[in-house]
């Protein structure tokens, strides 16, 4: 469990790194070298991925530098589905593995949001990766408007994870209204509902980049579910959240009575 400033009882027991469920993912949507370094130097003990976001990792200064950065941390890192994707799309995905591997990665993402691609297909590029790299699969479609059935979300984070995904990432994208939420940003319950139902949680990672779509999966599920899309300075507000210290969860480990008890 991590080490906090005093101990404070009836706090949740929260998962110790390497974790297997719990698992915060953040964001980095292009930070500097000195970001990054203070971003490790603070939050680090929290962060279990960094995911360079989209096709950010192309462009931006000192990557490798970061990714080692991170890596030193404890804490898995890997470029955005949507920079497999548009490998995918050009028909690379040699290249796309020539490419992670000349940053030092060993995790990938695998994702179909943008583009159109067969299951099998989606699956079998998941299968080749996970014998060389820990692979995330992302699940949903990135585009407003488009809607699942729950019975595909089920069936494709299955075959997902049969194939050799480490965990299956529930779509919101950053900006979190779509796939798992409404368009404004409220969570689509009966959905969550039904996944949840036929697929372990712990095999989940929901996309939750706004504080109320963290509250509602912490309140659903408990301190240790896994999120992600999380932004750089949210690390700490979001494990607040997660063990009752902030006020939207301020009362879920308490015994019961406590609010009515002070005076």
């Amino acid at each position: 469990m991590p080490q906090y400033n005093i101990n404070l009882p009836n706090l949740p027991e929260r998962t110790d790194k390497p974790r297997h469920k719990g698992l915060t993912m953040v964001m980095d949507k292009g930070i500097s070298l000195k970001h990054a370094e203070n971003f490790v130097d603070t939050y680090a003990d929290y962060v279990d991925f960094v995911k360079l976001g989209f096709g950010t990792s192309v462009i931006s200064k000192n990557v490798k530098e970061k990714i080692k950065l991170y890596q030193k941390a404890g804490i898995k890192t890997y470029v955005g589905g949507t920079l497999f994707e548009a490998f995918m799309a050009r028909g690379k995905f040699d290249e796309y593995q020539k490419f992670i591997d000349s940053y030092g990665l060993d995790t990938a993402e695998v994702s179909d949001g943008s583009i159109t691609m067969s299951h099998e297909s989606k699956c079998k590029y998941i299968n080749t990766l996970s014998k060389n790299y820990t692979v995330l699969s992302e699940v949903g479609s990135k585009e407003e408007g488009i809607i699942i059935h729950p019975a595909k979300w089920i069936s494709m984070m299955k075959a997902e994870l049969e194939a050799g995904s480490f965990k299956v990432i529930a779509e919101a994208r950053e900006s979190g209204n779509v796939g798992i939420f409404h368009k404004n940003g409220s969570a689509h319950s009966m959905l969550i509902t039904r996944i949840t139902s036929k697929i372990n949680v712990d095999d989940i990672i929901w996309e939750t980049p706004q504080k109320s779509q963290q509250v509602y999966f912490i309140n659903l599920f408990g301190a240790n579910v896994n999120v992600g899309n999380i932004g750089i300075d949210d690390v700490i507000p979001l494990e607040t959240l997660r063990i009752g210290l902030r006020g939207d969860t301020f009362f879920n480990y308490l015994p019961d009575g406590t609010k009515e008890t002070i005076f």
